[in-house]
């Protein structure tokens, strides 16, 4: 892949939605004393911007123009309803949008921004002005429901992604990797009932309480075996991701061949972040591009848009987002990477007993699923 294939989007009003002042997760008051922002801020995301800039691996990639999601677009997974509310709070000054997904006056047009920068995204690759594309999006939206926004989540950006493929380019069969730490349970509430969508979520078990993800979960009536959950234990590291993915994500994708891949891109599996309990640095995340990118070499003419969710140590993610920029690209900059050059001195990296027991199980469990469900 030469480096003027692969496209990037990112747009300054994303950095700009203002979730409230909350105390990590917690919303001042009590006992809880009032903290100065929220923990889902633009630091992480405008510091791998600038990263891309300064290491000149920015001026490399094919720029996309940002756009807004029109509500057309929004409306086709989520209840025009749900929209309507959006826009209405934003109006009314701010409000939460479901569970743990707060804005503020800004948040109407920042968040149908950030979707909008998804399809942007598939817009380029679809179109052939890329081959791969990444879009910067904020605020994320991994766990927004068609009814309700989730876990910092306005709009479902990697799922709206894939429908605007399905629905203005005829592509029809997608897969979506989530990587983020926290189980992707938006994306799977959007096709659960549908098997021209497989998703697939890697994540910390029990990482995010107010869902489940666990293997059992694998969609419903037409949909059933088309959603693959694979919850990790915390304390997983570089050697659990790597078995997962060649035993279970790999060979998931290979038996689906998508014709796009989709890649909810969350750094929050950092062992740095605050919001996850795993251990990968850019070894991990380079390498899982590199897989994903293979399968759509394989699978979808090198067709793949990965979007921003998750990641919330403003130090490591720039240099997690720069190690997969570089895998897409092809292109290495002069930046050695502090958390990469400790790798191997982390004994957790290693794949322990009982994680490869846990993949047996899980990889089982899938070989199962294909056979009894999957055409």
């Amino acid at each position: 892949m030469t480096t003027s294939s692969v496209g990037f989007v990112a747009d300054e009003l994303c950095f700009w939605h203002d979730p409230g002042n909350y105390a990590l997760v917690l919303q001042p008051g009590g006992w809880v004393e009032p903290y100065n922002r929220h923990i889902e801020n633009p630091d992480p995301k405008r510091r791998l911007l600038n990263l891309l800039a300064t290491s000149g691996l920015l001026r490399q990639l094919t720029a996309i123009e940002a756009r807004d999601a029109t509500l057309a677009e929004l409306e086709r997974l989520h209840l025009p309803a749900y929209v309507a509310r959006v826009q209405a709070l934003a109006r009314a000054g701010g409000g939460d949008t479901g569970v743990g997904a707060p804005i503020t006056r800004n948040g109407w047009d920042a968040a149908r921004r950030s979707a909008g920068c998804a399809l942007a995204a598939v817009d380029a690759v679809m179109q052939g002005r890329a081959q791969a594309a990444y879009a910067l999006t904020r605020p994320p939206g991994h766990h927004a429901e068609p009814d309700q926004g989730m876990g910092f989540c306005v709009f479902a950006n990697a799922a709206l992604a894939a429908e605007h493929a399905m629905a203005s380019f005829g592509v029809k069969r997608v897969a979506i990797v989530d990587w983020d730490v926290h189980f992707g349970n938006g994306t799977q509430k959007c096709f659960e009932q549908r098997r021209d969508v497989l998703a697939i979520s890697i994540h910390q078990q029990a990482g995010y309480l107010q869902v489940r993800g666990e293997a059992d979960e694998i969609g419903s009536g037409a949909g059933l075996g088309y959603s693959l959950n694979v919850p990790l234990p915390p304390g997983c590291g570089f050697g659990a991701y790597r078995d997962a993915f060649e035993r279970i994500v790999v060979p998931a994708l290979d038996a689906y061949a998508p014709e796009l891949i989709i890649v909810a891109c969350g750094y929050d599996a950092g062992r740095m972040d605050p919001l996850g309990r795993m251990l990968l640095d850019g070894v991990a995340f380079r390498d899982m591009t590199e897989r994903v990118q293979d399968a759509a070499r394989r699978h979808a003419n090198g067709r793949l848009v990965f979007t921003h969710e998750g990641g919330y140590c403003p130090v490591s993610v720039p240099f997690f987002g720069l190690a997969v920029l570089e895998r897409l690209s092809g292109r290495r900059t002069d930046v050695a990477c502090p958390f990469t050059a400790q790798h191997d001195r982390i004994p957790g990296q290693a794949l322990q007993d009982h994680q490869r027991a846990l993949v047996d199980d899980l990889a089982a469990r899938f070989e199962d699923v294909r056979q009894r469900h999957w055409p």
